[in-house]
């Protein structure tokens, strides 16, 4: 999957607008930073140091935020939209990551933000097909794909640390 989205990330920085560049490359690494503290349980958190994740987390956010800019000044609404979705998507991810005693305390209105969140990426997974967009719809699918796996991650952690147990 991930090799997949590297693939990706190199058709739109080659071909791609400076926008579409920039978008691709910063969730990119916003997606491996979260693999990363996600991934193996939860334990590569403590190994790498939560500082440096997070350093690089706000890196590809500001990257992101010049992304949507260039979108919303382009007029692709339709991305720039997208965009804040997925922005909606990191804080929730975030939030369970940090506070995962607060997530198991909320767990359903977590799980329907996080359900109408993906349900409205979904959506532009279509509207892109619809548009004959297929290289889009493509790309937007994949990066569904991922996320759920890390929200899976997430929260097989956030069970783990509600039952007393350390994530790590």
């Amino acid at each position: 999957m991930f090799a997949l989205l590297v693939c990706n990330t190199a058709i739109f920085l080659t071909t791609g607008t400076a926008s579409e560049a920039l978008d691709a490359a910063a969730w990119l690494v916003l997606l491996a930073s979260f693999e990363f503290e996600t991934g193996w349980d939860g334990r590569m958190r403590e190994a790498s140091g939560p500082a440096i994740l997070r350093g690089v987390r706000l890196a590809a956010a500001t990257a992101i935020l010049a992304a949507a800019i260039g979108y919303v000044r382009a007029g692709e609404w339709l991305d720039a939209g997208n965009i804040g979705l997925w922005i909606a998507v990191v804080v929730l991810l975030e939030i369970e990551i940090r506070r995962p005693h607060a997530v198991a305390a909320h767990r359903t209105w977590f799980a329907a933000v996080t359900t109408l969140l993906y349900a409205g990426l979904g959506v532009n997974v279509f509207v892109w097909a619809g548009r004959g967009e297929w290289f889009d719809a493509y790309d937007a699918l994949l990066w569904l794909i991922a996320f759920a796996a890390i929200e899976i991650d997430v929260f097989k952690v956030t069970r783990r640390v509600t039952a007393g147990s350390p994530p790590g």
